[in-house]
């Protein structure tokens, strides 16, 4: 007799344990836990690590191609910008049009409309 209640005893215990989970997954839906305020504190503090982490990247990067982006020397007057050839630089000079001709416009685009045309 006692080899059967005990065999009998682990279904009911399984069961017991379904019904304890469903019950304790039921009560914590209904009552959620408050925020804990480490967790909070954890996150600004992840937040500042990882801000300041890709500052150091950027300066990184700055440092390293700053270089490509600074502004070229200035032409000589009268003569062809850096790096093209004389004649190349005579077939950009006459293929673009005067600016004078077009102040308002911007380069391969047509005059933008006034202000008051904008609005509506």
């Amino acid at each position: 007799m006692g080899d059967v209640l005990l065999a009998l005893s682990i279904p009911v215990l399984v069961f017991d344990g379904g019904i304890y989970a469903a019950c304790d997954c039921w009560w914590r839906r209904r009552h959620p836990a408050p925020p804990s305020p480490y967790t909070h504190r954890a996150a600004r503090l992840a937040e500042q690590e990882m801000l300041l982490l890709a500052e150091e990247i950027v300066d990184d990067a700055h440092a390293a191609l700053g270089p490509l982006y600074e502004a070229p020397a200035a032409p000589r007057p009268g003569g062809p910008p850096a790096g093209l050839k004389p004649e190349a630089s005579q077939a950009s000079r006459s293929s673009r049009p005067s600016r004078s001709s077009r102040p308002d416009a911007t380069p391969g685009r047509g005059p933008s409309r006034p202000a008051a045309a904008r609005r509506r």
